[in-house]
Order: structure tokens, then C-alpha cells, then sequence
């Protein structure tokens, strides 16, 4: 009986996951870039006095600090062993990039960019312009403003069904 409980919970758990929202954010105004996983972890990315970037992980209370441009020493023994085989990756077609892709929703959206080349600003202005008439929040100023607000939304469950489906 345990042992059937503890099934259904664990297979509670991981259709849980399936539907928990995936967030992603990229945010040059307030300095803020992350991927959430909303109640179970979240990454952001932060910049460091000597190491110029790390990622901040913080799975459930747990808070752990990477550093992606450290070198990473090479084992003796790894390095032997790596030697032996080579693999073949299989590569992932354009299409199913593309179907993947097309599941996110973008939640908030703002480009406002200056060239600092007015000819160049004074070009691109009509263009801006035609996007925010569709419904993008893009705008063009002559004031050295250069921001991007970009949050971006999807669950898992979402991204397994395009990968499936053809």
C-alpha cells in the first residue's frame, strides 16, 4: 500500500512539473536575466568584481554560485578516456527548432534603441513606427537610450508536445 502511494506521489510530482510555468527574462533597464521555474529554481545572471559573470542557482531554499568562464581542470584519467571513441551528434532539423520556438510566448516586449547616427535613426524611424502600429513596442530615439525588456513564457509540457508531434 506504502509502495503505491509513494508511486502516485512521485507521479503527482512529475505531471506537476510538466505544468509549471517556465519564465525567462531579459531586462537591460533594471539589469535583471534569469530563467525561473516558478516555485522550484531560478537562475540569474549576474556580473562579479573577478569573474566578471556568474549565475546565482537557487533550487527550492538552496542557493549555489557558478562560474562559467573559470577553466576547468582536466582530470588525468578523463583525459585518457576521452581519447577512445568519438560520437556523432545527431542535430536537431530547422523546422523543429522552429515549432519548439513558436511555443514560447512573449509576455512583455520593448525595444527602444538609438543608433547615434541620426541619419540612420531618421531611417529606421518609419520602420519602428509601422511595428508599433502592428503592436510591438519598439521605439527609436535621438537620446542614447538602449534598452531591451524581453519576458518570455512556456511549461514543459508545451515544449515535449512540439518535440512528439510533427
Amino acid at each position: 500500500m506504502i509502495f503505491f502511494i509513494s508511486i502516485a506521489l512521485v507521479s503527482l510530482l512529475i505531471f506537476g512539473v510538466l505544468f509549471v510555468p517556465v519564465t525567462g527574462c531579459i531586462d537591460t533597464i533594471s539589469n535583471q536575466y534569469y530563467i525561473r521555474i516558478h516555485g522550484l529554481a531560478k537562475a540569474n545572471l549576474e556580473g562579479h568584481k573577478t569573474e566578471i559573470v556568474r549565475i546565482r542557482l537557487v533550487v527550492l531554499f538552496f542557493q549555489f554560485y557558478l562560474y562559467p568562464l573559470r577553466k576547468r581542470r582536466v582530470k588525468q584519467e578523463e583525459a585518457k578516456k576521452s581519447k577512445g571513441k568519438l560520437k556523432l551528434k545527431k542535430r536537431m532539423s530547422f523546422k523543429k527548432m522552429f515549432r519548439i520556438i513558436r511555443t514560447f510566448k512573449i509576455t512583455r516586449f520593448l525595444l527602444d534603441i538609438d543608433t547615434d547616427d541620426t541619419i540612420l535613426n531618421a531611417k529606421l524611424y518609419p520602420l519602428f513606427s509601422l511595428l508599433k502600429y502592428n503592436g510591438a513596442n519598439c521605439n527609436i530615439n535621438f537620446q542614447g537610450r538602449n534598452q531591451l525588456v524581453l519576458y518570455v513564457r512556456n511549461r514543459p509540457i508545451h515544449i515535449i508536445k512540439s518535440i512528439i508531434n510533427f
